[in-house]
């Protein structure tokens, strides 16, 4: 398995392939290798004993549940229909489908998922070139940090209220993770100074792309693999 960064510019598929398939499933993540996608990300949250794949806090828009995830059994997330007949998966399920196939982003969703998480990847000797995990709560990253510190992180940000290179330097991140109005070149590189890539979420406009890449963006999150791939100038 190549190093997450096996390409001068990443197309990530953003929770699998959305614009084609019920985010964060199997078959959407299975749609993105298809399409050539360069990674894949996904969003994982302990809940119940259990490493779910889901994004939200709520089941209303992914799932046909309602309330919230974290009040839910393990049992009662795995019957829900997350559409098209998709279960929720697990992170276990999705490593053992296309690990090894394309890098992962594991997005750690809520506190207390960097450990398990970490447990799970090295209970299955996962490569660590091909995982980079992700987090808003910088604790968390930290957490994962000092028990398998092997695994690189990234340091995810929504608005820039501090400096995000010094934020990500301090939980020994390679990469800053971006909203896409945020990468702005004077930040890609800092970053880059510092030894750490852009990444930039979620772009869906190929024009947009093609400007982040000139900047020397390292790849984009977006929920459309199959445009990205197939515009001129971005691979």
């Amino acid at each position: 398995m190549p190093t997450f960064f096996h390409r001068d510019f990443l197309c990530i598929g953003h929770r699998g392939f959305p614009s084609a398939a019920p985010e964060n499933t199997l078959r959407g993540f299975e749609l993105a290798i298809s399409a050539g996608a360069d990674a894949l990300e996904l969003d994982v949250q302990w809940v119940d004993g259990g490493l779910i794949v889901i994004h939200d806090d709520d089941l209303d828009r992914t799932t046909s549940g309602t309330g919230r995830v974290d009040a839910a059994t393990l049992g009662h997330l795995r019957s829900l229909d997350a559409g098209g007949g998709e279960r929720i998966p697990l992170l276990e399920e999705v490593l053992e489908r296309v690990a090894g196939r394309v890098p992962i982003n594991i997005e750690l969703k809520g506190p207390g998922t960097a450990g398990p998480t970490v447990d799970l990847l090295r209970a299955r000797a996962e490569p660590t070139a091909g995982i980079l995990l992700s987090a808003f709560d910088h604790r968390e990253l930290e957490v994962a940090r000092s028990a398998a510190p092997e695994y690189p992180r990234a340091a995810l940000f929504g608005r820039l209220d501090r400096d995000p290179v010094a934020a990500a330097r301090e939980v020994g991140a390679i990469a800053v993770n971006v909203h896409r109005r945020s990468a702005r070149s004077a930040l890609v590189k800092a970053a880059q100074e510092a030894g750490m890539a852009t990444l930039a979420y979620t772009v869906n406009d190929p024009k947009e792309a093609l400007a982040l890449r000139r900047i020397g963006v390292a790849g984009i999150f977006t929920d459309c693999p199959d445009v990205m791939l197939n515009t001129p100038g971005l691979r």
